[in-house]
């Protein structure tokens, strides 16, 4: 079905556009344009008039684990690997498919509320199979986000049973599950070994040789907490980026995740392969890992997009929230507030996103996936609308974002999800609870 979208404002082409329209038919977008233009030339196209609202891109949020939803609030404020041991390691022996299921319901709904479009979940708790992944799908199915499945590879000894694969089951069931989804315009499936702490450097080199074999993105944690260094330079003589290019994975598919404790040869090195980082400022505040050295890595060459992490170490999960830690962060850290601008954080939340993603989202343009969302113009957090742009990335509240379309399809309206019921997602989550005592 061929729709026309119509708002006072559209951000194209890297401004805010009046009175333009975007023309979508098959999940995509076909063009965009002055809405006077459009309506002419595409009349018998449903009409969705948005008046008093403006069109953005939906946000990319290149990392996630939509399981630790569940888990927010439980051992805040204490050091990460305590934070590890009380709420991941402690719970997760406790989740099953429908626990799975209800923490991503719960994760990609807020996500939706939020204007995130597009989400990579890095997922590890895999009990042994691929039913638990499958959880998680049909969960992102259901409320109708798009869904990058960064299927986790981990074989490190010390985490618990249901983390814990190897290196052939590994390769087997992420192969499986990515060939499964093949062709699937809402579900890719990328490698994600999980640390230089936690997987193996056969796990690690497995990891990369099945991207090479699937033609996708390899993810990994790199460098998130000092313990990782040291332990990587006391076994291997190497800091965390000499460590994995000299494994032969440092390239332009490596989605390197935090990248916080990073020398000057390191950053210069991610540059030169051509590397990406899921940056995700929130969670490293929340969890006292430290400050990644963006301005650094941007000058590097270093392609950076901007992920929320777990709930239960942030604990919002909003991209437009890290748009602004990012920004924020940066400026207080080096005392410079030029080092990074809202144009900037802006493209990491959203196209650079997909680009690293390899998806066609994050943007408004022919041929671009047709995901995009709404914010009320009259939302007290975006006033003066003479500073627009600014107000998106620094100040506007998830009160304004009103509606959000995926692949197409409107799947938030009037700031309330239209998939899943809201309500049903919180009864579950209590019942769940109720069942944990």
């Amino acid at each position: 079905m061929r729709q026309l979208f119509k708002a006072d404002q559209v951000y194209a082409d890297g401004r805010f556009r009046p009175d333009w329209a975007i023309c979508t038919e098959g999940g995509r977008i076909i063009e965009t344009g002055e809405r006077p233009l459009l309506e002419r030339k595409y009349q018998h196209a449903a009409v969705i008039d948005w008046k008093g609202k403006a069109i953005l891109p939906g946000t990319v949020n290149a990392h996630n684990h939509s399981f630790q939803s569940l888990l927010r609030g439980i051992a805040a404020d204490r050091p990460f690997l305590e934070w590890r041991e009380q709420a991941l390691y402690k719970y997760t022996p406790l989740l099953d498919e429908e626990a799975i299921y209800t923490g991503a319901l719960l994760a990609f709904g807020e996500m939706l509320k939020y204007g995130v479009t597009t989400v990579s979940d890095f997922f590890y708790v895999h009990n042994g199979g691929t039913a638990m992944d499958e959880a998680v799908i049909k969960a992102a199915g259901d409320l109708g986000i798009r869904l990058v499945m960064a299927r986790t590879m981990y074989d490190w000894g010390g985490a618990p049973a249901s983390y814990r694969e190897t290196v052939r089951d590994a390769i087997r069931r992420t192969r499986e599950l990515a060939v499964h989804y093949q062709g699937n315009p809402m579900v890719t499936v990328h490698p994600a070994p999980h640390s230089p702490h936690a997987a193996s450097p056969e796990m690690i080199r497995a990891g990369h040789k099945l991207a090479l074999e699937l033609d996708t993105p390899v993810h990994i944690h790199v460098a998130e907490e000092p313990f990782e260094v040291e332990e990587t330079l006391a076994k291997y003589g190497l800091r965390t980026v000499h460590y994995l290019n000299k494994l032969g994975v440092l390239d332009e598919r490596m989605i390197a995740v935090h990248l916080v404790w990073l020398e000057d040869s390191e950053i210069r090195l991610l540059g030169e392969k051509g590397a990406g980082l899921a940056y995700c400022p929130s969670s490293n505040m929340f969890l006292s890992d430290g400050v990644t050295n963006i301005p650094g890595l941007l000058a590097a060459g270093v392609r950076v997009s901007l992920g929320t992490d777990g709930a239960c170490s942030n604990n919002r999960i909003s991209v437009f929230e890290e748009m602004r830690m990012c920004s924020l962060l940066q400026k207080v850290t080096r005392l410079d507030g030029t080092c990074i601008n809202a144009g900037q954080v802006f493209h990491m939340g959203t196209r650079a996103g997909g680009e690293l993603l390899r998806l066609p989202v994050g943007d408004i343009r022919p041929g671009y996936c047709a995901d995009f969302i709404s914010v009320d113009l009259n939302d007290l957090s975006l006033s003066p609308t003479s500073e627009l742009f600014a107000h998106i990335v620094y100040s506007m509240q998830p009160t304004a974002i009103r509606d959000v379309v995926v692949n197409g399809k409107l799947v938030v309206g009037g700031g309330r999800l239209l998939t899943v019921k809201e309500s049903d997602i919180v009864h579950k989550i209590n019942a769940l609870l109720g069942r944990w005592g």
